[in-house]
């Protein structure tokens, strides 16, 4: 496996140099200096990177883009990114990298949270770090989503401590400016049957500065896109319903259900208490119908999904209102997502993107 570490960074001379020289000790660097205004791109020099320069700022998801063009140029078949701005700890890539080896059609995705977690929480073993509560609820929120859209359940799927088979980008086109990038891909990963799978990596409570993730800005164009796919699949969705609920009244179905009623009554036949007996029956098989679909996991999906629909706007005026209230405001979205966004309660798909299987401390979502 020829490896290659990308380390995407903006304005980063504090602390890009420990995370190459961290780096460096798995696998060759390239550092994409995105446009920086200080010395990044020297300090990443000096610590032994390859630095590709962005004349000016471009966002994150156009220097993973230049990183994907350098990796393969480099001769690399996997490309594994981290941070510049230390809250991925370069101790962790050796995790990714096995991953990788076992699962070599897999995009690894390194999680800072767990599926059974509560919102917040970090994995398990991670130090009793915890992620900020905004960032964890977003997370949280999203990972929502993407299992609607896609069927697949992933606890961190706004992680950029990734591992990307170059491979992927031969079925993906790299696409989406700053943080869309990495959700675009992982939905479309999913949606060509490559493999995720989910490795835990420590939360870096100490990063030097806060993160270049903008809930404004970038909160808005995920969730723009995010949108759209969810969208996209009510269309799937829809179309699926319509097709159980015309089938009903094809010729095959009708004959089987009236051969159904006709069994049941059987015994009254020739009797005064068959006509009885057929309304019985038939009301048995309405019933039985009926049941079958409210059963139905895309119907269970279906009206989660709904609610989470309806939930939205309270959950934005309430984001709002702990934008300029803070922990008290906070805690009341906090319940929302706790109740509406609840991923494991999702049930799966029948014919699902992806399938999740737990092994000790991970996550591994397979087609």
């Amino acid at each position: 496996m020829n490896v290659v570490i990308v380390i995407p960074a903006f304005n980063e001379a504090s602390t890009v140099g420990a995370v190459v020289t961290g780096a460096r000790a798995h696998a060759p660097v390239i550092v994409i200096d995105d446009g920086s205004t200080d010395d990044t791109a020297a300090r990443a020099a000096a610590a032994g990177a390859a630095v590709v320069r962005h004349e000016r700022r471009r966002g994150k998801g156009a220097a993973l883009a230049t990183a994907v063009e350098r990796a393969r140029a480099r001769g690399a078949d996997v490309m594994l990114a981290l941070d510049a701005d230390g809250q991925h700890d370069p101790g962790d890539i050796p995790g990714l990298l096995e991953a990788a080896r076992a699962t070599p059609r897999a995009l690894v995705i390194g999680s800072r949270v767990s599926m059974t977690a509560g919102v917040g929480v970090a994995r398990e073993g991670a130090d009793g770090a915890a992620l900020p509560r905004g960032r964890a609820m977003a997370i949280h929120v999203t990972g929502f989503w993407l299992n609607w859209i896609t069927g697949a359940a992933i606890a961190d799927t706004q992680s950029g401590f990734r591992l990307y088979p170059l491979a992927l980008f031969d079925d993906v086109s790299p696409r989406g400016g700053c943080f869309v990038f990495e959700t675009a891909v992982l939905i479309e990963a999913l949606r060509h049957g490559w493999q995720v799978r989910e490795v835990p990596i420590r939360v870096v409570p100490c990063a030097a500065r806060p993160s270049r993730f903008h809930p404004l800005g970038d909160g808005t164009a995920i969730t723009a896109y995010v949108s759209g796919q969810a969208l996209s699949r009510w269309g799937v969705e829809l179309a699926a319903a319509a097709r159980e609920v015309f089938g009903v009244f094809t010729h095959e179905r009708r004959r089987a259900r009236h051969g159904r009623v006709l069994e049941k009554s059987s015994a009254h036949a020739g009797t005064p208490s068959w006509g009885p007996a057929l309304a019985v029956a038939a009301a048995e098989e309405i019933g039985a119908g009926a049941s079958a679909w409210s059963r139905h996991p895309r119907l269970r999906r279906a009206t989660s999904a709904a609610l989470a629909t309806l939930a939205s706007p309270v959950l934005l005026a309430l984001a709002g209102l702990a934008a300029l209230f803070g922990d008290r405001a906070l805690g009341l979205v906090e319940r929302l997502v706790r109740a509406v966004y609840d991923q494991p309660a999702l049930p799966p798909l029948e014919h699902r993107v992806g399938h999740v299987s737990r092994v000790p401390n991970e996550i591994s979502v397979v087609p």
